[in-house]
Formats: structure tokens, C-alpha cells, sequence
């Protein structure tokens, strides 16, 4: 009874299989001859941040489970990833080496049929991108707990790439090692940020073990992974790169630890229906010139979502401000609030305007 009953529902299974491959092929055609009509009109530009933003919002609202959103995203993710391999490989820069978070940021966005490259500092990405070496590249700007990533801030203020996507990861640190157990390891290699995010963790389960922050997670995997007695705390990628075993996951202080990222790169992107536009700007120096230009976005009914200062490296205390508001360059509101800050402001530079991050 029971293997009738199973041999029934594989058999459906197995019919259900046949026909996502068909459509999973067909959609790849369809892809194909999107290609062919933008070669023909001369549009380079296969990758379309404003229209996969798009496809993944309406899969999530049409979800009728029991997969989860995320699942399903991830899934579409994937065959949008596929689908656009056959038009155009895409290089990615990330911030490596190998295994970190910021690859994992990159795989999440753009999907596993791209080739990443890492590179040893932001710096490195911008100029990657700027020269064309990569399509796009993928850097670190904020960090729920720990804050703004300066050194990216720091790298839009001469750089000419757009910023025209934006990846929140969730950051799950797991304990690596080859050891067997707690009782076996002798030290512990991680990023000054990540010890710093499993503090309370690591006092109560490894209260005297040395703590040696070095340049990644995951040069902490390799450490980890070549040294006896060795633990590093990192991703799952990172463990699986360098066949460590996970003694503990989900180590992190916070659970709700979230590292934002902004893809960068030469295009710009359309309106999604659901977008950020991110600033720069510097104010005249004058009494209440900062308060007259963010007057600007009330004035207009523009949201600002986030406000950072930085040295403009021109003159002894002189700032220039990066916002983020919501909506997109090319909305009405946003427009009209543009144009009041370029009357108040010394100086304005759109960064880019992109779709808000899908899940």
C-alpha cells in the first residue's frame, strides 16, 4: 500500500519535473532573443538590475507556498542568473579573498553563473570597474552593528561608476576547525569585526583562549584549516572552501546582524517602482546651510533613510555629506528635490539611483 502510494506521488513528481524543464528551457530561448533584439538595437547592456528587482518582487507577492519567499527568490535568482550566462557572462569584483562575505553578497545578488574575482582592497574594485576589467563590482557600505564602511564612502568621491543595486546580507558567523571539540582548540583567527560580534559568545564558551584578529574570515578559514588546534569563526562558505568542520553556528551577539552592499558599476538603472537614490553633497560655509539643504527633501516629501559625513580632504573641516532618500532620480518628488539642492548646496553629485534591496 504504502509503495503504491509513493511510487504515485514520484510518478507525479517526475511528470511535474519534465514540465519545469520545458518551461525553465523555453524562458532560457526567451532570454536568448532578448539578447538578439538588444544586439540589434544596439543596447550593450544585457544585465538589468530595475527589471530582475522587478521579476522577483512579483514571484514573492504570487508565492503560494510552502517554500518561503527567500527560497523562492533564491531560486529565480538563479535562473535569471542562468538565463542571462547565455547572453553575457558577467564578471564580478568583490572584496576577497575567496570565501568571504562579500562574495556571498556578490552570489546572492547576481547568482552563481557569473565568474567573481576578488580583489585585496576596495580601492582595487573601483578601479577594476573603472577600467572595464569587471562589469560590476560588489562593496561593503554599512553594517547594523558596526557601522558605516568609510574606506567605500571615501572611494564615490572622485570615482565615476553608478551605485545601481543594493545586497543585505544576513551575517551567520560559525565556529570552524578540524578539531573534534571546544575542549581541543588553542586559539581562535577571525576579523577584528566578527570577534567583535561573538564577544559574549566566545567569553562564555572560550573565556581564555587567544583571540587573533587578522585581514578576512576567511584568511581566518585558511589559518584555521593549516594550524593544529586552530578554530577560525567565518561563514559556511569559508568552512566549506577549506573542509572545516562546524563546531557551533550562529555564534553572533546579535542575530540581526546585517551587512548592506552597493553594487557599482558604469549603467545606470531605471525606475523599479521601489528605489533609493543615493547623494553626495557638500553645503556652502555658512550659518544653517546644512539645515536650509536638508530642507530641500521635506519640502519636496522626500524620506531621507540615511545621512554620513565625511572630511572632503580639500580643507581643514571641510565636509561633504552622503544621504540616501527614497525613490528614484527620474520620480517627480525626487526630481523637484534635486533641483532645490542644487540651488542650496556647493556642490551635487547623484550617485545612483537603484532598486531597494529584494529580501
Amino acid at each position: 500500500m504504502i509503495d503504491r502510494e509513493l511510487g504515485s506521488l514520484r510518478a507525479q513528481i517526475d511528470e511535474v519535473d519534465g514540465q519545469l524543464l520545458g518551461l525553465i528551457s523555453r524562458r532560457a530561448a526567451l532570454a536568448r532573443a532578448v539578447a538578439e533584439v538588444k544586439n540589434a538595437s544596439g543596447d550593450a547592456h544585457c544585465y538589468r538590475p530595475e527589471r530582475e528587482a522587478q521579476v522577483l518582487r512579483r514571484i514573492i507577492e504570487r508565492n503560494p507556498g510552502p517554500l518561503a519567499d527567500e527560497e523562492v527568490a533564491r531560486l529565480f535568482r538563479e535562473l535569471m542568473s542562468a538565463c542571462l550566462a547565455l547572453e553575457q557572462p558577467l564578471a564580478i569584483a568583490y572584496l576577497g579573498p575567496e570565501g568571504t562575505y562579500s562574495q556571498a553578497a556578490a552570489l546572492k545578488h547576481f547568482g552563481h553563473s557569473v565568474q567573481t574575482r576578488p580583489y585585496a582592497s576596495i580601492d582595487e574594485i573601483f578601479r577594476e570597474v573603472e577600467a572595464g576589467v569587471c562589469h560590476y563590482g560588489v562593496v561593503p557600505v554599512e553594517n547594523s552593528i558596526e557601522g558605516v564602511i568609510n574606506h567605500t564612502l571615501d572611494s564615490f568621491m572622485q570615482s565615476p561608476l553608478h551605485i545601481c543595486g543594493e545586497v543585505e546580507l544576513r551575517i551567520r558567523h560559525q565556529l570552524l576547525s578540524k578539531v573534534a571539540g571546544l575542549n581541543e582548540i588553542l586559539v581562535v583567527y577571525s576579523h577584528r569585526q566578527s570577534l567583535a560580534q561573538c564577544r559574549r559568545w566566545l567569553d562564555g564558551h572560550l573565556p581564555n583562549l587567544e583571540r587573533v584578529a587578522v585581514s578576512s574570515n576567511a584568511e581566518a578559514a585558511r589559518r584555521a584549516a593549516a594550524e593544529p588546534g586552530a578554530a577560525a569563526i567565518a561563514g559556511e562558505a569559508a568552512g566549506e572552501l577549506y573542509g572545516l568542520g562546524t563546531l557551533a553556528s550562529g555564534i553572533e551577539d546579535d542575530p540581526t546582524n546585517t551587512t548592506r552592499f552597493l553594487v557599482i558599476g558604469h549603467p545606470t538603472a531605471s525606475p523599479s517602482g521601489d528605489d533609493k537614490t543615493t547623494i553626495l553633497f557638500s553645503t556652502p560655509n555658512r550659518p544653517g546651510a546644512l539645515y536650509r539643504v536638508l530642507g530641500a527633501f521635506a519640502e519636496s516629501g522626500i524620506s531621507m533613510t540615511r545621512i554620513e559625513s565625511r572630511p572632503s580632504r580639500r580643507e581643514m573641516w571641510d565636509y561633504l555629506f552622503f544621504v540616501d532618500i527614497e525613490g528614484h532620480a527620474g520620480d517627480p518628488g525626487v526630481a523637484d528635490a534635486l533641483e532645490r539642492l542644487r540651488e542650496r548646496a556647493a556642490m551635487v553629485k547623484v550617485l545612483g539611483s537603484y532598486p531597494r534591496a529584494v529580501l
